[in-house]
């Protein structure tokens, strides 16, 4: 097992026993949306938030430059998609999802959500997580290596549900490909919910709206 990633850790109150593994997108960190938590409309149980910091990395389209990222995304009009740095970056949020675990959070009540690169994690994970898992937040994202997903996909995770959000001018990833994404997991069968905001490659404050909305519902109350 992969050694877990340091993270940024928030609780919302005393012994939480739910858990929401949060993403940051290429070139930022753990403390990206650490700061937007009083800014959900949270569900009154305790929840831990976990927000990991990627591992630093060469990427392609920076010049090479190194950065927190959670795969490599080549430049050019071919690009080819860095499966191996994805699937890479899908064990370390598994050793996240085993430490949860082993701190008393069963896997029905984990959360993974992303943004951007970190959104394509937490869509990569999840689908293939072979326990159900209580959601995946996808933002301004897009499913990587879709191709092989109805193979790989968990039987456990066929009705996950997924909230996935993106803005209409959004010039880093097109809206184009994200439609694509869920038009994708929608026939293949997975309840979800799409929000489409009047933003760039961003998040908004209707959108945090959302997210909090949604969290209650997937969370709801523990059985």
């Amino acid at each position: 097992m992969s050694e877990a990633l340091e993270a940024i850790e928030i609780e919302t109150g005393k012994d939480p026993t739910t858990s929401i593994i949060w993403l940051h997108g290429l070139g930022a960190d753990g403390n990206d949306f650490a700061t937007i938590v009083p800014e959900l409309d949270l569900p009154k149980e305790a929840i831990r938030f976990v927000f990991p910091h990627a591992p630093v990395q060469p990427v392609t389209i920076n010049g090479g430059m190194r950065m927190r990222a959670w795969y490599d995304i080549a430049d050019g009009a071919n690009r080819r998609e860095d499966e191996r740095g994805v699937r890479a970056s899908q064990a370390l949020v598994e050793t996240l999802i085993g430490r949860e675990k082993k701190r008393g959070t069963k896997a029905a009540r984990i959360v993974l959500a992303g943004f951007s690169q970190g959104g394509a994690i937490a869509l990569q994970t999840g689908l293939r997580y072979p326990e159900r898992i209580a959601g995946i937040m996808a933002l301004s994202t897009y499913v990587p290596i879709a191709e092989k997903l109805p193979a790989e996909a968990s039987a456990a995770n066929r009705d996950v549900p997924i909230f996935m959000a993106h803005g209409s001018h959004d010039p880093i990833v097109p809206l184009a490909r994200a439609e694509h994404s869920r038009e994708l997991l929608q026939s293949l069968g997975y309840p979800l919910e799409w929000r489409e905001y009047g933003m760039p490659h961003s998040v908004c404050p209707e959108e945090l709206a959302d997210i909090g909305a949604w969290l209650g519902k997937v969370l709801g109350p523990e059985d």
